[in-house]
């Protein structure tokens, strides 16, 4: 009998992981990605350095917008130092975003948008935060934004880590404002 209530419990459990996952796919897996077009600015959110800074660069020389605005939570990142100090045919600005989060990120948005007058962003993060940082941003500024992401290549234990992370953090952005 106690064999028979384990197995049905690890059973269940699978069925639930397996039902959950195939949910939350469009979600954190798939999510609705834009395509560029010009913009005020860009806007890359902080987080692990995998090809989003390259691909707000490469975009902002192709045109697509005159400025890259950079998301710098970071104590000291090489990466993001070169590139708040480098030279570049177009205006590179960087800040440290109170709260270090998406919603830190997204007041300053906000706030810069406003004060520039902007009507049109173009957000860069990665893959399974896509969907939250619409949430999040959209909450902070009403103007239009394109969202896209360098599409990385992450482990299975990394997609699994950010299906729970990324679910946390949206149950938190549903009842936090902006």
């Amino acid at each position: 009998m106690r064999r028979r209530r384990i197995l049905w419990f690890l059973s269940s459990l699978v069925a639930a992981v397996v039902v959950l996952t195939a949910a939350l796919w469009p979600v954190y897996v798939d999510p609705r990605t834009d395509q560029p077009g010009k913009a005020d600015a860009i806007l890359v959110l902080g987080g692990a350095h995998d090809g989003r800074e390259q691909l707000a660069l490469r975009l902002a020389h192709e045109g697509y917008a005159p400025r890259v605005f950079f998301s710098d939570p970071y104590e000291n990142s090489p990466l993001i130092n070169r590139i708040c100090h480098g030279g570049y045919s177009f205006e590179v600005i960087c800040f440290d975003p109170s709260p270090r989060t998406t919603r830190g990120e997204g007041r300053e948005l906000a706030a810069l948008a406003r004060a520039e007058n902007w009507r049109r962003v173009i957000v860069i993060t990665f893959t399974p935060h896509l969907s939250r940082a619409r949430h999040i941003l959209e909450k902070c500024w009403d103007g239009d934004l394109l969202f896209l992401d360098p599409r990385p290549r992450l482990s299975l234990a990394r997609w699994a880590y950010n299906y729970v992370y990324q679910s946390a953090g949206y149950l938190k952005a549903v009842i936090e404002p902006c």
